[in-house]
């Protein structure tokens, strides 16, 4: 008999999600019953429980750019290996970016294509050589893939998905792309056009695809290492180990965590730069840390003056310690930032 592949899906109690979503009645080889255990049934096999997850399944996750894009990929690949620990799971993106460094810090396989990106305007000049990179990067991509030979390709935007997912959508592996924003990009886009399912965060989303009947909202998935819990005590030792020797008590003590995007938002940024040393001048018990952005890093770097109770930092890669050693959080207000302060039940301030 041909095989049949059955997608699972255990959303959290709360908020109530979309509960239960079924697939057009046009017959098809996919079918969720509800987020984040994926399962394949063969000749008489069911699957009724996670748990009951077929050995040996392999996905491929196209993730890259921004943390936005990376994180819930390495969120849903999380899922998949607390509820399938012989899932094989292989990342592609792009070398020497954010991802090969995220990737490989939580500890999953990472294998890099060549870079392609669409500059902005269009018909810029920049994009002459487009199509040349594009066909090579899908030709590295499809290299992989026939290596790899995955059950499934998880999208989750930016430009880096968008070779991998071509590559897959030419070698027939099933595709699935994840939005996490209110309004998708480019790549994702085009691709919901040719993808298996499409799996958004909002239910206004599904307004920007055209076709409607492949969206299924479920929200944006939120890693792992968020949900443990770290006591406030030891994450803040982990940014500031020399207040183990700070006489007083603990309590006293407010950390602000600031957020300035991945890649850097320079409004939170400059706005910070402007108040920083008056903050910790006036107020002896409170700590920064401050996630500059990467891009932003230098700049700030050499505007900013060395202070023991303010932490500058590039990017956050250990951000369940640095969520945890907060009492508030101020960021720009991102998709995927909202709902992991949301998860951690953070105060924040969101700048738009």
């Amino acid at each position: 008999m041909a095989s049949t592949t059955q997608f699972l899906i255990s959303l959290p109690p709360k908020p109530p999600y979309l509960l239960c979503y079924s697939s057009p009645s046009k017959p098809r080889s996919i079918n969720i019953t509800c987020c984040l255990s994926i399962q394949q049934a063969r000749n008489d096999q069911t699957t009724s429980s996670g748990s009951n997850a077929l050995n040996g399944l392999r996905v491929a996750f196209a993730a890259g750019g921004t943390g936005g894009h990376i994180y819930p990929a390495v969120a849903i690949a999380d899922e998949l290996k607390l509820v399938n620990p012989t899932s094989e799971l292989l990342f592609l993106g792009r070398p020497n970016s954010m991802e090969s460094t995220a990737i490989t810090s939580a500890h999953f396989e990472f294998k890099s294509i060549p870079a392609v990106k669409l500059v902005r305007p269009l018909f810029s000049l920049r994009n002459l050589f487009l199509p040349y990179f594009l066909i090579k990067s899908i030709t590295k991509c499809f290299s992989l893939l026939s290596k790899f030979e995955p059950h499934l390709v998880v999208g989750t935007g930016g430009y880096v998905s968008f070779p991998v997912c071509l590559a897959a959508l030419l070698k027939g592996i099933k595709v699935v792309i994840q939005e996490q924003n209110s309004v998708p990009g480019i790549a994702n886009r085009f691709l919901s056009l040719f993808a298996d399912l499409v799996f958004v965060a909002f239910n206004s989303t599904v307004q920007s695809f055209p076709r409607k009947e492949k969206c299924v909202v479920c929200g944006n998935p939120v890693r792992l290492s968020l949900k443990n819990s770290v006591s406030k005590a030891v994450s803040r030792l982990h940014f500031f180990p020399w207040l183990e020797k700070m006489e007083g008590s603990s309590e006293e003590i407010k950390v602000i965590l600031v957020l300035g995007g991945s890649l850097g938002a320079n409004a939170v940024n400059i706005a910070l730069l402007n108040v920083y040393s008056q903050l910790l001048l006036e107020h002896e018990n409170w700590f920064i840390i401050w996630q500059t952005g990467v891009e932003s890093f230098n700049e700030m770097e050499s505007l900013v003056r060395s202070h023991p109770r303010l932490l500058l930092a590039p990017f956050l890669h250990s951000m369940n310690m640095a969520y945890a050693a907060a009492d508030l959080v101020v960021s720009r207000a991102g998709a995927m930032t909202c709902s992991e302060i949301l998860a951690t039940g953070k105060p924040s301030i969101l700048v738009d």
